[in-house]
């Protein structure tokens, strides 16, 4: 089944999304309220209209629509007030950080929409990650040239934690963004963010909604499935060790339950503390993954929260064929077991994983039942998904240690 994947905003009336509306089979549509993500709704395409999707969302989402008006003191749906639970007052400089390498034909799309967003104290670093040629570096110049929040930034090692430490090192924002060059950012994305940092004193990294900007095939239904913890989830929540835990035995060391590293960001003067990204994990390493859920788990040890504010939204396009899908999912568990093998080789963190290791595994076992659960009765996982997450889980400590070693060699860049 296809679905076009939108959103719909309650107090005009008003659709809109990454991919345009054809001959897909269903809507999946993001129901919004100013700018707040309420939940998702799932109708016939030919039923994706105004009134039949205003009519179900006032039904299923009563209670939070009340509770928003109530914060702005309306008693129907408007225009944004003064007092809306999502309004930010823009303050401080942000840093958006986008790490690229050789993807400059898709490059394009996505600063078309980082220029579009509405917070006005942004610089926006492009970090061109061990390029080949020149393609990303003449996307980039032009796109300065009609907007100079733009900048151009090489990283000459490879490997996504190394681009992203570069953004790091090249940042003036009191706070860091983070996102892919294969996302769509909100316009409002940054004030979705700043709204988490603005939650409590002691938060540090805010994380929010990655949703499914298309579902064409099997392949790309089959991750949104896998993904949903970061997906479809659609009510803040925040995280630290002293009390703001999920009733869960693995906390902290839970895949998933943070966010990704598609939708990021920190207060820079904490990661500058905690220095910056794991090298030896991410993609463009033999570990390809893990550096997002380290950076999270070494966020709450220091002593910080993390929340997670879905009004702070991208629209990621997911692996569109089996194979990038296989490869990628080989990349996840390579990761996973990446960052559990650091935290064994770590005498703070040790035992504390070691206990949690068979109720992990157990964990894995299961992912595929819930995977299937959420995929539609016509659609199949595609074959080897799962095989190739487990096998990438069993590579993942040896990848590690060699990752390890390479990062000890390599000399660093300037910066």
């Amino acid at each position: 089944m296809t679905t076009w994947c939108c959103e719909f905003e309650l107090s005009d009336g008003r659709f809109a999304a990454v991919t345009p509306r054809g001959e897909q089979d269903a809507a999946r549509v993001l129901v919004r309220l100013h700018g707040e993500p309420l939940g998702y709704l799932t109708v016939p395409l030919a039923a994706a209209e105004a009134d039949v999707v205003t009519e179900a969302a006032m039904a299923r989402y009563a209670d939070r629509i009340d509770a928003h008006l109530a914060v702005e003191g309306l008693a129907e749906l408007s225009a944004v007030t003064g007092a809306c639970p999502n309004r930010v007052v823009a303050g401080a400089l942000v840093s958006v950080v986008v790490c690229t390498r050789n993807r400059a034909a898709q490059l394009g799309a996505c600063l078309d929409r980082l220029a579009a967003l509405t917070y006005p104290h942004l610089e926006i670093l492009i970090v061109d990650n061990a390029p080949t040629d020149d393609s990303t570096r003449r996307v980039v110049e032009a796109a300065a040239a009609a907007d100079p929040r733009f900048r151009y930034v090489v990283e000459p090692r490879p490997g996504l934690s190394c681009a992203r430490n570069k953004g790091l090192a090249e940042a003036r924002g009191t706070y860091l963004a983070y996102t892919d060059d294969d996302v769509a950012v909100d316009a409002g994305w940054v004030e979705g963010l700043l709204k988490g940092f603005g939650s409590a004193a002691d938060v540090g990294c805010v994380t929010g909604l990655v949703a499914t900007a298309e579902i064409s095939g099997a392949a790309e239904e089959y991750f949104d499935a896998r993904a949903a913890s970061w997906s479809t989830r659609c009510e803040p929540q925040r995280f630290d060790l002293d009390g703001s835990a999920p009733p869960d035995a693995l906390y902290p060391y839970s895949p998933g339950i943070f966010g990704t590293g598609a939708n990021l960001a920190f207060e820079r003067a904490l990661l500058v503390e905690l220095g910056g990204f794991d090298e030896a994990l991410g993609a463009g390493t033999r570990t390809r993954g893990g550096e997002d859920l380290d950076i999270f788990v070494r966020v709450l040890r220091a002593g910080r929260a993390l929340v997670y504010e879905p009004a702070a939204l991208v629209w990621h396009h997911h692996r569109a064929d089996r194979e990038a899908l296989l490869s990628q999912m080989f990349g996840y568990g390579t990761g996973l077991s990446a960052f559990v093998t650091k935290c064994l080789l770590q005498s703070g963190t040790r035992r504390e994983v070691l206990g949690r290791i068979p109720l992990g595994v157990r964990r894995m076992a299961g992912i595929r039942s819930q995977t299937k659960e959420r995929l539609t009765p016509t659609v199949e996982a595609p074959r080897g998904a799962m095989l190739r997450e487990f096998l990438g889980f069993g590579a993942g400590p040896v990848l590690y240690l060699r990752a390890r070693r390479a990062v000890r060699v390599a000399p660093r860049s300037g910066g």
